[in-house]
C-alpha cells in the first residue's frame, strides 16, 4: 500500500523531486569541491581508513581493510577520479532527473562505500533518501528530464529487438 502510495502519488512525486535534486546538489558540490580544489588525493583517505581498522573496536571491517590496502590504495589516483568524477555526475543527473534509478544506485554504492571505510558524516541521511528514491522508481523522476529520455529509449528498443531476431 506505502509502495503504491510512493510510486504513484503525485504530490508525492513533486516531494521526491525536491529530495531527488537535493541530493544531486550534495553530490555535484561534493565532487565541484574536490575538482575546483587543491588537487584531490584520496591516498590520505585511504590510509586513515585502513588504520581505522584496527584497535578493540574498529570502525572498518578487516575485508574492506583488505581491499582498500591491496586494490584501492596501490591505485589511488584511478579512485580519486573515479570518487570525484562519479559524485559530479551522480549530481548533474540527479538534479536533471536523468537517468535517474541508475544515478541514485550509483550514488548509494558511493554512500556505502565511505560508510565501510569509517566515514559517518551526511552518509546515513544520504543513504535513506537514496533507498527512498529507488524505492519510488519512475515517481522520483516523472519530473525530471527521464519523463522525456526513457519513453523515447522504450521505442528504440524494440526495432533493436526486431533486427536481432532477423538474423537468429
Amino acid at each position: 500500500m506505502f509502495n503504491t502510495f510512493l510510486r504513484n502519488n503525485q504530490v508525492v512525486g513533486i516531494i521526491l523531486t525536491f529530495l531527488r535534486v537535493y541530493l544531486g546538489y550534495t553530490w555535484f558540490t561534493a565532487g565541484w569541491g574536490k575538482l575546483t580544489g587543491d588537487g584531490f588525493n584520496a591516498s590520505g583517505y585511504l590510509k586513515g581508513a585502513i588504520g581505522k581498522a584496527t584497535g578493540e573496536h574498529p570502525a572498518v571491517q578487516g575485508w574492506w581493510a583488505t581491499f582498500l590496502e591491496n586494490v584501492a590504495l596501490p591505485n589511488s589516483e584511478l579512485f580519486s577520479f573515479l570518487v570525484m568524477w562519479g559524485e559530479i555526475l551522480v549530481g548533474i543527473a540527479l538534479i536533471l532527473g536523468v537517468f535517474t534509478t541508475f544515478a541514485t544506485l550509483m550514488g548509494l554504492t558511493m554512500n556505502f562505500a565511505f560508510l565501510f571505510s569509517g566515514t559517518v558524516s551526511t552518509n546515513p541521511q544520504m543513504v535513506i533518501i537514496g533507498i527512498i528514491l529507488l524505492v519510488a522508481g519512475y515517481n522520483a523522476a516523472k519530473f525530471g528530464l527521464d519523463r522525456w529520455i526513457l519513453p523515447l529509449l522504450k521505442k528504440q528498443l524494440p526495432k533493436r529487438e526486431q533486427k536481432n531476431e532477423q538474423y537468429a
